[in-house]
């Protein structure tokens, strides 16, 4: 009998040089000891400063895809990404509702690090009616928060209002990532909001300063996909792999002329 190992399937898109999207996840994967696999949503040719263009996956080509890991190698969770039209949207959750795989991350990637739009932002109402029901742990960063909860964010307690505007579609755990709130001039401390059937938790640490942050989001919620793949609860994966994370941002990579890649054979505790 030969060796067994615990199986991940990325949903996402292609990140040439790289840091994001499926080669961050495929990476982050091989870090936790994992057998990676992926489905390509999209060609991004991007890098550390700027999208400079996006070739979408045919419908056709994606659903060959999910068909042919899922009648082979079942995996033991997925991490869902960038997934970037309405008929993307749909096919995917197609085949969750075919299939019925067990431990769903969902990073709704919308914006990249450089700014660029990588996501059709009229298609919300169809992520959140086709998809979301699927998704066991929701990680939203602050600008995607706001456009799932209509809302604006500016500090913690606008988080906790964001999380139950979108707690009243979504039925699963919601993972707001604070990076990016710099609330009351504080640069100490960074604050991740987790909210699940009306309990809030806050997971904080001291903020790193690297300027290097490029895929941080995919690195944080493939992770996640590990660890609940592993047997963790949702507060123990995502605890786990905030610290992976961390030490990631620690690490102090430095590549590329603008926000640079993470390392991600690190420690995970």
């Amino acid at each position: 009998m030969g060796r067994r190992m615990k199986k991940i399937l990325s949903i996402a898109g292609s990140d040439c040089s790289g840091g994001a999207g499926i080669q961050a996840d495929l990476k982050t994967i091989e870090a936790f000891g994992m057998f990676g696999m992926s489905v390509i949503t999209a060609l991004v040719a991007e890098n550390t400063y700027e999208v400079k263009d996006i070739l979408q996956t045919s419908i056709d080509n994606l659903s060959a895809q999910c068909d042919c890991v899922f009648r082979d190698i079942f995996p033991d969770a997925v991490k869902i990404g960038m997934t970037g039209s309405e008929s993307v949207i749909n096919l995917i959750a197609d085949k969750l509702a075919f299939y019925k795989p067990k431990n769903i991350v969902f990073d709704p990637v919308m914006v990249a690090t450089s700014g660029k739009k990588l996501f059709e932002f009229a298609a919300v109402d169809i992520l959140k009616e086709k998809l979301l029901p699927y998704v066991d742990i929701l990680t939203p960063n602050l600008k995607e928060a706001e456009v799932l909860a209509n809302c604006k964010i500016s500090g913690q307690s606008s988080m906790i209002y964001a999380a139950e505007r979108i707690s009243s579609f979504y039925d699963g755990v919601i993972l707001i990532k604070g990076g990016h709130l710099n609330e009351l001039g504080n640069d100490e401390k960074c604050s991740d909001l987790i909210y699940y059937n009306g309990k809030i938790e806050w997971l904080e640490c001291q903020r790193i300063s690297n300027p290097n942050t490029h895929g941080t989001g995919c690195t944080l919620s493939a992770a996640i996909t590990c660890g609940l793949a592993a047997g963790l609860n949702y507060f123990d994966a995502i605890k786990q792999a905030k610290n992976y994370l961390c030490n990631a941002l620690l690490f102090g990579l430095d590549l590329g002329h603008g926000s640079g890649p993470l390392y991600h054979k690190v420690s995970l505790n």
